[in-house]
């Protein structure tokens, strides 16, 4: 860890303890050590792919004309602030077509990068609709799901960009849900898995919109199938993976919420991020020791990523993350605002490009 880091990192230590038992601070200082000494460098089947943060990182290599053309794309710029980079990312999703979609807080819109067709746009920019997208999720015809900060609720675009609906609005002013976080998405059923963050509850909706089950209580609690703030979900497999970080653990249920196992953390919170590679394997984030630990679908440490040791990555604090065709592996970086692409690399993984 960088000397950087280390001084944050004991500032946090110094402002938690602030707030617990002295020997339980001495404790959790302890064991965080340990842990930081006990992991490995990350193993030679993860390589770093690319980092992107801009439309620039798509242009580069266009011909002239075919950059021009991304101005047009990406909207008018006489009518609002230009924006063609990340400014405060709080989730990445792909889809089918190896699109890259990127929710971005501060710029109250979608990011979309099209490396193999060199194009970038914006989603939820130029219109009458304001978006403060917080998670993203994609079903099985491309339709982009986006939960909303603003309106608390789910925003449904066809793969064309289109708005098509509303999932969640009970009047205009009201929602059905409480503060809407981490989503996913069924491809078997096409129900929608949403974490309602504040309520410390997963609600489960079919692709109308109508409430097909929900799991947790308000108030939350630390039983299995209790939750204190999730904040993020995952589908694989036909199981569900739940990040519920007030308890500093993954719960795992099957898709009809039937509570199946616990992998424990050493620590969570909002910024963490989740995601189940191919294996059936569960990376889970750490933004404050900037690493990222690898488990085993039961719950079992395989290893712990050191993102410093990863040959070209430059990943300041990573948060949130998403793993398509199974072996491509997206970051984003919380504070340098950049999205970083690992390759994790299998007899017959998927090239990522």
């Amino acid at each position: 860890m960088s000397v950087g880091k280390s001084i944050r990192y004991f500032f946090y230590l110094l402002l938690l303890c602030g707030f617990v038992p002295a020997a339980a601070c001495r404790n959790l200082a302890d064991s965080t050590t340990d842990q930081q000494t006990d992991a490995r460098p990350a193993p030679s089947n993860l390589s770093f792919v690319r980092a992107f943060s801009s439309a620039d990182d798509v242009r580069k290599g266009l011909p002239p004309i075919l950059d021009r053309s991304l101005d047009i794309i990406a909207g008018p710029k006489d009518q609002e602030p230009h924006v063609d980079g990340l400014q405060s990312p709080s989730a990445v999703a792909t889809d089918s077509n190896n699109r890259v979609f990127v929710a971005d807080r501060g710029a109250k819109a979608v990011h979309i990068f099209d490396f193999v067709h060199g194009k970038y746009s914006l989603l939820g920019r130029g219109n009458d609709r304001t978006v403060t997208p917080i998670a993203l999720a994609v079903d099985g015809h491309d339709n982009l799901y986006v939960t909303d900060e603003l309106s608390r609720t789910i925003l449904v675009y066809d793969s064309a960009g289109k708005f098509r609906r509303t999932l969640g609005k009970l009047s205009e002013d009201e929602s059905y849900f409480e503060s809407p976080a981490g989503i996913a998405i069924d491809k078997a059923t096409g129900h929608i898995y949403v974490c309602d963050m504040h309520r410390h509850m997963i609600v489960v909706l079919d692709n109308r919109g109508r409430l097909v089950a929900k799991a947790g209580k308000r108030g939350g609690g630390d039983r299995p199938g209790d939750f204190k703030l999730p904040t993020q979900a995952v589908i694989h497999n036909g199981e569900l993976f739940v990040l519920d970080a007030g308890n500093n653990r993954v719960q795992v249920f099957d898709t009809a919420l039937h509570f199946r196992r616990i992998i424990n953390l050493p620590y969570a919170d909002g910024r963490t991020g989740l995601a189940v590679d191919d294996q059936g394997n569960v990376y889970v984030s750490d933004p404050v020791v900037d690493r990222i630990e690898v488990f085993t679908r039961e719950g079992r440490l395989l290893y712990t990523l050191d993102l410093a040791s990863i040959k070209a990555a430059n990943l300041a604090e990573p948060a949130g993350m998403w793993i398509s065709a199974g072996s491509c592996l997206y970051v984003l970086d919380a504070q340098e605002h950049f999205v970083d692409l690992f390759q994790i690399s299998r007899q017959d993984a998927q090239r990522c490009e």
